[in-house]
């Protein structure tokens, strides 16, 4: 079987999000081989070059977001006109009410509204793949001049007519990037099966939602490839937390945000939600099947309007050997010590956790509080900062005597410390471990702990008690007291800490293992390919097809699954051939750390 894996920023790059499961899933599914299209989102990841390829990924095609050269296309008056009547009729969909709204849009229009937009994008694709790219189009002032007249439009959203110059110039520069997939050189139906690109794959497995679907979506568009579509984080939750907008109620979808400084103005914050929303409904009307990662991500793949019958839930493959000796061993940690481990930035909320702290240390004196984790970027630094000042702040440094030297009893360290040499030695120090966010995917920090047979105290966000299924107490977040009482009670109580620890335990071995998630995966693949229709043809000497030419067994592994192929990157379109990915990458070991 080919695989197409689609992705966005992820694998193979080296600090690619969701890297490590794409990596488990392909070295798992030796069997089949597999074809990655993957989009770069910045010149550093670029540069960082790829993880170490197994052998069943045959080719890696590559093109970067984050830049586009001219393409040099120049359309002619016709194609100019089939751009414009398209790119208006996008932006009209993105002006008008959002279907989301039951009170605001009946049922039959909301219908008409994603149909329109789909017609819309799938025109814009038909073009770029006929004058080959829209690079230019996209950014021309006719594209802003049509979001303006949207904008202007009778029946037009009020926040959409708000919009002035500058607004419009950072919804048309957004689009722009969010379409360039469609300019891509990905869609050939001519040549052999391995000149085809995604004409020649059986399935499309889009790692996120997105980007990465997108030309998972034109592949089912133009070839009827079926679709699979795995989501571990709801691109609509990320887009709303970057902007602002995390309380909006709007419909699907997402992306990073557009430029910050335009996208705080309420009608980009309107026009991009809106794009992103239709986007993401439409890959979901049109995927074969949604694989939400968790219940939490599923709750927001309904919301956004996918299918119910669509949806299975497959739970993220964690590596447990690192964890094995911890969890099998007799608890030797410190009873008095709490452990947090993961990221340090503002959603893990570690200043309601230095304050849950003062509450237990009035009740248990002896305790001790070790963070342990990196800062995640220029705000995570300036959020450690802060955190070790209001640390120093509340508890100041305590010494046996007047003669001896003072000690916090908070201490801020980093994997690979002398204390905490590996992930599994970190967990293994606490006899509690602690979870505090206020914004929480899937806690793979979490998991890891019940790996290590280690009892949790959390906050109830995301999918957090789907994940702990009883085995750990959970508490509401921001509320300091109710995560200091729920630490107290397990402190008091050892043999309950090692009751909870064991079935953790037991519970992450049943659900969040490598093997359970790419035997999932593998079941879905021959699920999708017993059911779409043949499309490898032969031809007699007119050109036309010849029927029952190519029996089923042709779909049968062949000597084009074998691993002796060796990868190849082909270079993108004009606009991608100069970017980073024509240099060499030198191949890199992957590895993973705390979350």
């Amino acid at each position: 079987m080919r695989i197409g894996l689609l992705t966005e920023g992820g694998y193979p790059y080296v600090s690619g999000d969701a890297g490590l499961w794409c990596d488990r899933l392909v070295r798992g599914l030796e069997q089949h081989q597999f074809e990655v299209y993957a989009l770069s989102r910045t010149e550093d990841q670029e540069d960082a070059g790829w993880v170490a390829l197994p052998p069943q990924v045959s080719r890696v095609r590559t093109a970067p977001l984050w830049t586009a050269q001219d393409d040099g296309v120049v359309h002619g008056r016709r194609a100019r006109r089939r751009f414009a009547e398209s790119y208006g009729e996008l932006a009209a969909a993105l002006c008008e009410a959002d279907p989301s709204d039951a009170a605001a849009v009946p049922e039959a229009a909301a219908t008409t509204q994603a149909d329109r937009f789909a017609t819309a994008l799938y025109g814009l694709a038909e073009l770029a793949r006929d004058e080959g790219g829209l690079v230019g189009a996209l950014r021309s002032e006719g594209a802003v001049r049509a979001l303006e007249r949207a904008c202007r439009a009778p029946g037009a959203l009020r926040t959409a007519r708000e919009a002035r110059v500058p607004d419009l110039l950072a919804v048309a520069a957004h689009l722009e990037s969010a379409l360039r997939p469609l300019s891509l050189d990905w869609y050939d139906d001519q040549g052999d099966e391995g000149g085809r690109g995604l004409a020649a794959v059986d399935v499309c497995h889009a790692a996120s939602g997105g980007a990465a679907a997108l030309p998972g979506l034109l592949a089912r568009h133009f070839f009827d490839v079926p679709l699979l579509v795995t989501e571990y984080g709801v691109r609509l939750r990320t887009h709303y937390l970057s902007s602002g907008q995390s309380g909006s109620p709007a419909g699907p979808g997402s992306a990073p945000s557009a430029r910050s400084a335009s996208v705080a103005a309420p009608a980009v914050r309107a026009l991009l939600a809106a794009f992103h929303g239709r986007l993401a409904a439409e890959v979901y009307r049109q995927a074969a099947c949604v694989t939400p990662g968790n219940a939490h991500a599923r709750r927001w793949q309904e919301r956004c309007g996918a299918d119910r019958a669509k949806l299975r839930t497959v739970y993220p493959g964690m590596e447990t050997s690192r964890f094995a000796d911890v969890g099998d061993s007799p608890d030797t940690a410190d009873p008095h010590t709490l452990v947090w481990v993961g990221r340090v930035e503002p959603a893990k909320d570690l200043v309601s956790l230095l304050h849950a702290f003062a509450e237990i240390r009035k009740k248990e004196p002896r305790t001790r509080l070790r963070i342990i984790g990196a800062a995640s970027g220029e705000e995570g630094r300036a959020y450690l900062g802060h955190c070790r000042m209001l640390a120093a702040q509340l508890f100041p440094d305590e010494a046996d005597g007047p003669h001896a030297v003072g000690a916090n009893p908070v201490s801020f360290e980093e994997i690979g410390g002398p204390e905490s040499a590996t992930l599994a030695e970190a967990y293994a120090a606490g006899a509690v471990i602690v979870l505090s966010s206020v914004v929480e995917g899937f806690p793979v920090g979490l998991v890891e702990a019940m790996l290590c047979g280690r009892a949790t105290v959390s906050t109830d966000v995301g999918a957090v008690v789907e994940v702990i299924g009883g085995t750990g107490l959970v508490v509401p977040p921001r509320n300091p007291r109710a995560l200091a009482d729920a630490c107290v009670a397990l402190l008091h109580d050892p043999e309950r800490r090692a009751r909870l620890g064991a079935a953790a335990r037991a519970r992450a071995l049943e659900l969040f293992t490598v093997e359970q998630n790419v035997t999932a995966f593998h079941g879905i693949y021959l699920e999708l390919v017993s059911q779409a229709p043949m499309r490898r043809f032969l031809f007699d000497d007119d050109g036309d097809p010849r029927p029952f030419a190519v029996p089923p067994e042709a779909c049968l592994p062949g000597l084009w699954t074998g691993p002796g192929a060796p990868v190849t990157a082909r270079p993108g379109p004009v606009w991608a051939a100069a970017g980073p990915q024509a240099r060499d990458a030198s191949p890199v070991a992957l590895t993973e750390g705390a979350r």
